[in-house]
């Protein structure tokens, strides 16, 4: 583990934390914690599956790890 303050030792989780809060947690209002975790599990599957990533060559991560 690295000190706090020094992000760049987790870089990829920084990353995918800042594309989680803006492209979805900042545009949805959440009415309770359940639809809060169906929507994230939502969110999860379409990142992982569907969403193609430029830093596997646009592929999803699924189809980048299958390689």
């Amino acid at each position: 583990m690295s000190k706090a303050g020094y992000p760049y030792d987790n870089a990829p989780m920084e990353r995918f934390y800042n594309t989680f809060k803006n492209c979805f947690y900042y545009r949805y209002t959440f009415e309770s914690v359940e639809m809060l975790d169906e929507m994230t599990r939502r969110y999860m599957n379409w990142y992982n599956y569907v969403r193609p990533h430029s830093a596997n060559g646009y592929l999803t991560p699924m189809e980048a790890r299958s390689k």
